[in-house]
């Protein structure tokens, strides 16, 4: 071979040598577009089937709560093949390998948890939730001759607990799953999914707790006697009013009988307080709370308002009952959706319209003695009582006006059972002070009556609430705005009954509305004081059961209108949502939001 020859080979060689790395590149950059192709692609694909799965979910829960097994069969069979997708689409060898991918793998890494979370909810909470659908019926458990068929209700029990089981577990991933270098859309998706978890979350976790506890107060395991307390909010207390009329229930499985009914002037008061109350409770309220069955809901926190009114109930009568519920005529409102009207004894047709303002507000003009307006109310409450036992309702209208009524806090439940208390603890129903959690803080607005009268039929509420951030140290400003307004007429000092104005025997001038408010913050705030109308006033700060409280009274006119505005200072930052919760009033509006601003510091 000439040395041409040779030289020529060892360039071909060398050239050989040089283009390797070069085909290499060139494959691995198609190798690269090719995946991020097919990630991209299924990206997109998953994308449009977690979009079609999620909205799915409410309709789901709709569908499930108005019985219409049909079209949740058709829905919850969608549901679980786009979540099912969703999750095949991002969960294949080539998506997990990209999710090491500078910036691109940490969305890659939420997307495909979001699909999981997804699919996990189409598997274990769907099936449940339509055996649910399926096995309870809403007329089977109507009363019939004055007793309820328990057997769906304690069959259901196990499928419920399973459906509530994954819906929370569903929330803890979801809230496990690491948003906060992501994308927008995609904190977006979290933030969807996680709205639709809560809402579903709510009704089978109250379905849940009803089918553990429904059964046991109505006596499925033994009789049952139990204390129900008609709240009058025209006279407010904490938990809605004071407790005007009262009545025993027995339960037996299934079966509820009124056997007994009494009135507050049954109850005169006790030379001693019938329990030993925390110090907090009593410097705030008073032993009177522990005196007069009127006072027992002063304080915020029903379980200790339950038991002293079970103790007053065994000293007066000498019989102890197993647990305390307590309702208002708002309530009996939306129950009376469910029954329609009821004619009473007295001739009044009593209906979903007319029940507020004839049991609050006309009894008073009608009835000059509290004794026979107590016989008008108890009377009302046992007529739309004997409605339901007897089965004469619409039970899905029934089922929302409980749900509603428990969601406004009109309706309580106190158990003397602890396993039962425990259930209801983590529930409206229990009446329990709010307690923080990582993405709420709660405030409690509650409003007693000081006028020692029947004037709340004319006060009107309005909350707000919101919070800024100015400190250099990033703690949180709360403000809870309450405006108070007297909605009476000018001549209510001359036209209305004296019992109604309470004719100025405790101070107050007639026609005019005292209330003392209490805003509560939870522990680890630091209560900042009182504004009324923009000017610094005073205030009594307190402690109960180590909540920050702020307490001040207000007396207006007629016509009068005042906001007070209650600053808390917070232990560090916060970007949660408040959660503010109210006595339940008449005129009941819905929490608004506050407008606070580092330019115009208010504390």
């Amino acid at each position: 071979m000439s040395r041409a020859d040779s030289n020529r080979g060892d360039r071909q060689n060398k050239g050989k040598k040089h283009r390797w790395p070069l085909l290499l590149f060139i494959g691995f950059v198609i190798l690269l577009l090719g995946a991020s192709a097919w990630v991209a692609v299924r990206g997109v694909m998953a994308k449009a089937e977690l979009e079609s799965a999620v909205p799915l979910a409410g309709e789901l829960k709709e569908q499930v709560l108005n019985q219409q097994v049909s079209k949740a069969e058709v829905t919850a069979g969608a549901l679980e093949h786009h979540a099912a997708r969703a999750a095949s689409l991002t969960g294949d060898p080539i998506w997990r390998i990209a999710e090491f991918a500078p910036w691109l793998g940490p969305n890659l890494t939420a997307f495909r948890e979001i699909a999981e979370v997804t699919e996990r909810v189409s598997e274990d909470a769907v099936g449940p939730l339509m055996q649910l659908a399926a096995s309870v019926q809403l007329n089977a458990l109507k009363p019939t001759d004055g007793a309820v068929d328990l057997q769906s209700l304690v069959a259901a029990r196990p499928v419920a607990e399973s459906a509530s089981t994954a819906i929370a577990d569903a929330q803890v991933k979801l809230a496990d799953i690491d948003t906060d270098s992501t994308v927008s859309p995609l904190r977006a998706a979290a933030e969807r999914l996680s709205v639709q978890l809560a809402q579903v979350a709510e009704p089978v976790e109250a379905i849940r707790v009803a089918t553990a506890l429904v059964p046991e107060f109505l006596g499925d395991s033994g009789p049952r006697s139990l204390l129900l307390l008609f709240q009058n909010p025209a006279e407010l207390r904490t938990t809605g009013g004071i407790s005007g009329a009262l009545a025993l229930l027995e339960t037996n499985a299934g079966s509820i009988d009124l056997v007994q009914q009494a009135s507050s002037t049954d109850f005169p008061g006790f030379d001693e307080p019938v329990a030993q109350l925390p110090d907090s409770t009593r410097a705030l309220y008073g032993d009177i709370t522990a005196k007069y069955i009127q006072n027992v809901n002063l304080t915020p926190d029903f379980p200790l308002s339950a038991s002293l009114a079970r103790d007053m109930w065994a000293k007066r009568y000498g019989t102890s009952v197993d647990g305390v519920i307590s309702i208002d005529p708002i309530a009996l409102s939306y129950i009376l959706e469910a029954t329609g009207p009821i004619t009473l004894a007295t001739g009044d047709i009593l209906s979903a319209e007319n029940a507020v303002s004839l049991l609050l507000r006309d009894a008073y003009v009608r009835y000059s003695k509290p004794a026979h307006q107590d016989i008008f109310f108890a009377a009302a409450a046992s007529a739309v009582f004997e409605r339901v036992a007897g089965g004469d309702l619409d039970a899905s209208k029934l089922i929302d006006a409980l749900a509603k009524s428990g969601s406004e806090r009109r309706i309580n439940l106190w158990s003397a059972v602890e396993a039962e208390q425990e259930e209801l603890a983590a529930t409206p129903l229990a009446g329990a002070l709010p307690k923080k959690t990582e993405t709420t803080q709660p405030f409690g607005v509650y409003l007693n009556d000081a006028t020692a009268a029947k004037m709340d039929f004319y006060l009107d509420v309005q909350i707000a609430d919101g919070q800024v951030t100015c400190r250099k140290d990033d703690r949180a400003t709360f403000g809870i705005s309450v405006t108070l307004t007297n909605n009476a007429p000018l001549d209510a000092p001359v036209t209305f009954p004296d019992y109604v104005t309470g004719a100025g025997v405790f101070g107050v001038t007639p026609g005019n509305i005292k209330t003392l408010v209490n805003v509560y913050g939870s522990p680890e705030l630091q209560n900042l004081g009182v504004l009324r109308d923009g000017a610094v006033v005073p205030h009594l700060p307190a402690t109960d059961a180590g909540y920050q409280v702020s307490q001040i009274a207000v007396e207006l006119a007629p016509g009068e209108s005042t906001t007070l505005l209650f600053g808390f200072l917070g232990d560090g930052q916060f970007d949660g949502a408040i959660e503010t919760e109210q006595t339940p009033v008449i005129n009941r509006h819905e929490t608004t939001k506050l407008s606070l601003s580092c330019e115009n510091p208010l504390w």
